[in-house]
Protein backbone atom coordinates (compact mmCIF):
# COMPACT_ATOMS: atom_id res chain seq x y z
CA UNK A 1 0.00 0.00 0.00
CA UNK A 2 1.31 3.42 -0.90
CA UNK A 3 1.66 6.50 1.24
CA UNK A 4 -1.72 7.95 2.33
CA UNK A 5 -3.55 4.92 0.90
CA UNK A 6 -3.28 6.10 -2.70
CA UNK A 7 -2.94 3.69 -5.57
CA UNK A 8 -2.64 0.53 -3.56
CA UNK A 9 -6.05 -0.98 -4.23
CA UNK A 10 -8.52 -1.58 -1.46
CA UNK A 11 -7.39 -0.53 2.03
CA UNK A 12 -7.19 -3.32 4.58
CA UNK A 13 -9.77 -3.18 7.35
CA UNK A 14 -8.80 -3.73 10.94
CA UNK A 15 -10.57 -6.34 13.03
CA UNK A 16 -12.41 -3.58 14.87
CA UNK A 17 -13.64 -2.08 11.58
CA UNK A 18 -14.78 -5.52 10.40
CA UNK A 19 -16.70 -6.00 13.65
CA UNK A 20 -18.30 -2.55 13.32
CA UNK A 21 -19.30 -3.32 9.71
CA UNK A 22 -20.81 -6.66 10.76
CA UNK A 23 -22.71 -5.00 13.61
CA UNK A 24 -24.04 -2.31 11.27
CA UNK A 25 -25.15 -4.93 8.77
CA UNK A 26 -26.84 -6.94 11.52
CA UNK A 27 -28.65 -3.78 12.69
CA UNK A 28 -29.90 -3.14 9.14
CA UNK A 29 -31.11 -6.73 8.70
CA UNK A 30 -32.79 -6.70 12.11
CA UNK A 31 -34.49 -3.39 11.32
CA UNK A 32 -35.72 -4.71 7.96
CA UNK A 33 -37.07 -7.88 9.61
CA UNK A 34 -38.86 -5.90 12.32
CA UNK A 35 -40.45 -3.61 9.73
CA UNK A 36 -41.53 -6.62 7.66
CA UNK A 37 -43.14 -8.29 10.67
CA UNK A 38 -44.86 -5.08 11.77
CA UNK A 39 -46.16 -4.13 8.32
CA UNK A 40 -47.36 -7.60 7.34
CA UNK A 41 -48.92 -8.21 10.77
CA UNK A 42 -50.89 -4.96 10.56
CA UNK A 43 -52.00 -5.76 7.02
CA UNK A 44 -52.88 -9.45 7.39
CA UNK A 45 -53.75 -10.30 10.99
CA UNK A 46 -57.04 -9.26 12.51
CA UNK A 47 -56.91 -7.67 15.95
CA UNK A 48 -59.83 -9.88 16.99
CA UNK A 49 -58.03 -13.12 17.71
CA UNK A 50 -60.59 -15.90 17.43
CA UNK A 51 -58.12 -18.76 17.06
CA UNK A 52 -54.55 -19.42 18.12
CA UNK A 53 -53.56 -20.49 14.61
CA UNK A 54 -53.55 -18.56 11.35
CA UNK A 55 -56.51 -19.12 9.11
CA UNK A 56 -56.07 -19.78 5.38
CA UNK A 57 -56.65 -16.14 4.38
CA UNK A 58 -54.17 -14.80 6.95
CA UNK A 59 -51.51 -17.32 5.90
CA UNK A 60 -51.99 -16.51 2.23
CA UNK A 61 -51.88 -12.76 2.92
CA UNK A 62 -48.67 -13.15 4.93
CA UNK A 63 -47.04 -15.22 2.18
CA UNK A 64 -47.85 -12.56 -0.42
CA UNK A 65 -46.85 -9.69 1.88
CA UNK A 66 -43.44 -11.17 2.69
CA UNK A 67 -42.77 -12.02 -0.97
CA UNK A 68 -43.66 -8.48 -2.07
CA UNK A 69 -41.57 -6.96 0.72
CA UNK A 70 -38.48 -8.91 -0.33
CA UNK A 71 -39.08 -8.26 -4.03
CA UNK A 72 -39.35 -4.52 -3.36
CA UNK A 73 -36.21 -4.63 -1.19
CA UNK A 74 -34.24 -6.34 -3.99
CA UNK A 75 -35.42 -3.80 -6.57
CA UNK A 76 -34.52 -0.87 -4.33
CA UNK A 77 -31.09 -2.39 -3.70
CA UNK A 78 -30.50 -2.87 -7.43
CA UNK A 79 -31.52 0.72 -8.15
CA UNK A 80 -29.27 2.02 -5.38
CA UNK A 81 -26.33 0.07 -6.86
CA UNK A 82 -27.02 1.52 -10.31
CA UNK A 83 -27.18 5.01 -8.84
CA UNK A 84 -23.93 4.41 -6.98
CA UNK A 85 -22.21 3.19 -10.14
CA UNK A 86 -23.55 6.14 -12.11
CA UNK A 87 -22.37 8.52 -9.40
CA UNK A 88 -18.96 6.85 -9.21
CA UNK A 89 -18.43 6.84 -12.98
CA UNK A 90 -19.57 10.39 -13.69
CA UNK A 91 -18.38 12.23 -10.62
CA UNK A 92 -21.57 14.01 -9.58
CA UNK A 93 -24.47 12.56 -11.59
CA UNK A 94 -27.32 10.95 -9.67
Amino acid sequence: MSLFGLGGGQPQLTSEQKIQNAESELDLVTDMFNKLVDNCHKKCISTNYADGALDKNEASCLDRCVAKYFEANVKVGENMQKMGQTFGNNGSKI
